[in-house]
């Protein structure tokens, strides 16, 4: 990637806020202008042929919202729900989806000399969807291009919501 693109790239992130959350050991990060909401984790209704990792549906003040498990979607691991499990209630293109995590620390903002390209690895998480790497004194958030992950084919959810 040239040092043109790469340095415009990270201007689109210069003192943006993003959601600092974890899934396993990693600590993760995404645009807080995409959360509408964070909310304890709940049972769900389970829908039948659904991939593994959506975890069912649940109502959400009349809306019916589909929940994504991203522990299992990632392979992180068997899931546990306990006290500190949250689900983060997305807006992406005006559809709306839960995203469950293990938990949520802080809100970061971020300027473009913080931000690192995301190094290619053989990783469960594709760099396709990484927006690259956050550094904040000792910590790393792998930032989350959370858009083009939940309307990405894999996940299925907003093409077929759309239909």
């Amino acid at each position: 990637m040239s040092d043109a693109i790469q340095n415009a790239g990270n201007h689109d992130i210069a003192g943006r806020e993003f959601l600092a959350f974890t899934l396993g050991k990693e600590e993760y990060g995404i645009d807080i202008l995409k959360v509408q909401e964070i909310r304890g984790y709940e049972a769900v209704t389970r829908i039948a042929n659904a991939p593994e990792f959506i975890k069912g549906v649940i109502n959400l003040r009349g809306i019916i919202i589909p929940v994504v498990d991203m522990r299992i979607k990632f392979n992180l691991g068997d899931p546990v729900y306990d006290q500190f499990t949250v689900v983060i209630i997305l807006n992406i293109n005006g559809r709306v989806v839960g995203m469950v995590v293990d938990s949520v620390s802080d809100v970061t903002t971020l300027m473009p000399e913080q931000v690192k390209p995301a190094p290619e690895m053989g990783t469960a998480f594709s760099t396709e969807y990484m927006i690259g790497l956050g550094t904040i004194d000792e910590r790393m958030l792998i930032l989350v291009d959370i858009d083009k992950l939940m309307s990405s084919p894999e996940m299925g959810l907003i093409d077929k919501l759309a239909a």
